[in-house]
């Protein structure tokens, strides 16, 4: 009776062992797969965190302009600038783009055939002093004796009678008065290669900005332009 209880008590701590370890290795295998859920959960976070980062930087890339293009779209702006000042722009008047001088030795003619020539030294516009209007042409010139003999004390040249002439039109032009001019500029008291300075104001309507001027007993001049 002795033998069989012991062998009972035997056999039951046997079952018991094994019950503890089946226990345990089920413990075991329960906690590995708490780890491994475990770790694929933070596994997971942390892709979807780094998948969130890419997007947010690919979604809001640096897009600084290029030196390049900043170079392309400033000469756009210089180009559009330049040419909105050039439309802007308003023309230049067809005065002022004919105000040039007369050139020393620009405008000489012969007068009395060979024996003087007269040369224009300036014809400018001014203002009449009387009415205050731009119509006034002031036509300067050099009147220089050429022959040594053969000139009679009637040869002289009468700037008072000087004219002028539209050559688009071929209105003619004329003196305002013989007190606004030298009058007349005698030969005879020239002596040979000496000269005179003469002027003479022709009324010539403001905007005429180029006539021909007709000096008595001399060669005309010429598409004479009008300085201003």
């Amino acid at each position: 009776m002795s033998t069989f209880l012991s062998s009972v008590a035997v056999l039951l701590s046997t079952l018991a062992l094994l019950c503890s370890g089946y226990t345990a290795y089920q413990v075991f295998t329960l906690q590995q797969t708490l780890n491994v859920a475990s770790a694929s959960n933070s596994s997971a976070t942390t892709s979807t965190q780094k998948t969130s980062s890419v997007e947010t930087s690919t979604a809001s890339p640096d897009i600084s302009p290029s030196p390049l293009e900043t170079s392309s779209s400033t000469e756009k702006t210089t180009q559009s600038t330049t040419e909105t000042e050039t439309v802007s722009s308003p023309p230049k008047s067809k005065s002022t783009a004919t105000s040039s001088t007369i050139k020393p030795g620009q405008f000489v003619q012969p007068a009395f055939g060979n024996k003087a020539e007269v040369e224009l030294l300036s014809v400018k516009r001014i203002k009449d002093p009387a009415t205050a209007n731009r119509d006034v042409v002031n036509v300067q010139m050099r009147i220089r004796r050429l022959a040594t003999d053969g000139i009679s004390p009637e040869q002289s040249v009468a700037i008072f009678n000087t004219t002028a002439r539209n050559p688009d039109t071929s209105e003619t032009y004329k003196g305002v008065d013989i007190k606004r001019s030298t009058g007349s500029v005698g030969l005879f008291s020239l002596r040979p290669k000496a000269s005179a300075d003469a002027y003479v104001w022709l009324r010539i309507p403001d905007g005429v900005d180029k006539v021909d001027v007709f000096v008595p007993d001399t060669a005309a001049f010429s598409q004479v332009p009008i300085s201003n």
